[in-house]
């Protein structure tokens, strides 16, 4: 399954792809045209592998939080407070591979209380401060269980976020709701109160790996 996020960027690498193959097919020279062959197949496939867009099946628990994003749990950290939640909290960044299912899904169920997109660099997504200083678009979600933060933060290779939330709308635990397009970074944000569920180096599945419980 393609993400409908993927749509247009597959159609037109799909295009260059066509073109690649009928250049190879009108040159006469096979030391040319076969290459060009591997290169358009290539291109074609890893843009369907990197716009794959899997079912995920959130666990049947009410308090949890469950990762926004695919990848690597590469920071986890304490700080004394945040934007959106006034009080001591944890930190955990998921650094994405252009490898990685890059559609994010929604944490925990409840409503976008906070939304703010911020221009910025582009530094390597698993820099410490990758988290301030680049692109990304940070959301809170209020849940009857309190205050969630979490942001999708552009990379080196990312340079396009996607997002389809807005301010007040209510949101599900696990439901799609945009992606980060070649590599990138996501936060969550949460008061201590939650007990930490992974720990650096652990792999994490959007949708589905419980990252802290209560």
């Amino acid at each position: 399954m393609i993400t409908r996020y993927g749509y247009t960027t597959v159609g037109i690498i799909t295009l260059i792809c066509v073109i690649i193959m009928l250049v190879s097919i009108y040159i006469k020279n096979n030391y040319l045209s076969f290459p060009l062959v591997l290169i358009g197949i290539s291109i074609f496939t890893f843009t369907l592998y990197f716009f794959r867009d899997p079912d995920r099946i959130p666990p049947p628990l009410e308090n949890i939080i469950v990762s926004p994003a695919d990848g690597e749990v590469i920071i986890i950290k304490e700080l004394k407070n945040n934007k959106f939640i006034d009080e001591k909290c944890r930190q955990i960044s998921i650094f994405m591979s252009p490898l990685s299912v890059h559609v994010n899904r929604i944490p925990i169920s409840g409503k976008i209380e906070y939304l703010n997109y911020h221009e910025g660099e582009y530094l390597v997504a698993f820099h410490d401060k990758a988290d301030e200083r680049n692109e990304r678009n940070e959301i809170g979600i209020e849940s009857k269980y309190g205050k969630v933060f979490f942001t999708q933060v552009a990379g080196a290779m990312a340079r396009r976020i996607v997002s389809e939330l807005n301010q007040g709308q209510e949101v599900i635990i696990g439901e799609r709701f945009g992606m980060i397009k070649f590599g990138s970074r996501a936060d969550v944000i949460v008061p201590v109160k939650w007990n930490l569920k992974v720990r650096i180096g652990d792999k994490v599945t959007a949708g589905e790996t419980i990252l802290y419980d209560l």
